[in-house]
């Protein structure tokens, strides 16, 4: 794994974080994105070199709804940035974890991703992220 590619947050209403963590991190959010495959609604603001993802469920239903509702609001899941995400999960299977995807998926940000089962992370939803080929 190279770097941490980014810190996802599980948030209510993108319409109230968003300036919230603007404020906080003195920055702007540069990119919102729809993922319907997960149902859910993205936000991204950068600070340095870390890059933030607010996550929120704009239907009220799917994976981030239910840990919002079990958990509130957050910290979500660690993503990791690989090279390879193919080889990534092999290894990581190879090693005994458990991977909630059995091969890639379109994430946001233009990445291909897949995560891992917080079970065999010690409790942390961790993702891996790889920019999708050109």
């Amino acid at each position: 794994m190279d770097k941490v590619e980014h810190i996802g947050i599980a948030v209510k209403d993108l319409a109230l974080s968003i300036p919230l963590f603007e404020k906080l991190l003195q920055t702007t959010c540069y990119k919102t994105e729809i993922i319907d495959a997960d149902k859910v609604t993205t936000a991204f603001l950068k600070t340095g070199n870390t890059k933030i993802e607010l996550v929120a469920s704009p239907s009220h239903e799917g994976p981030i709804q239910k840990f919002l509702d079990q958990r509130g609001e957050g910290l979500h899941h660690i993503a990791f940035a690989v090279q390879d995400i193919e080889a990534e999960m092999q290894r990581l299977r190879n090693e005994g974890f458990i991977l909630l995807d059995e091969k890639p998926r379109t994430g946001a940000d233009n990445k291909m991703v897949c995560f891992l089962h917080p079970k065999s992370t010690g409790g942390v939803l961790v993702e891996l992220c790889m920019d999708k080929p050109k």
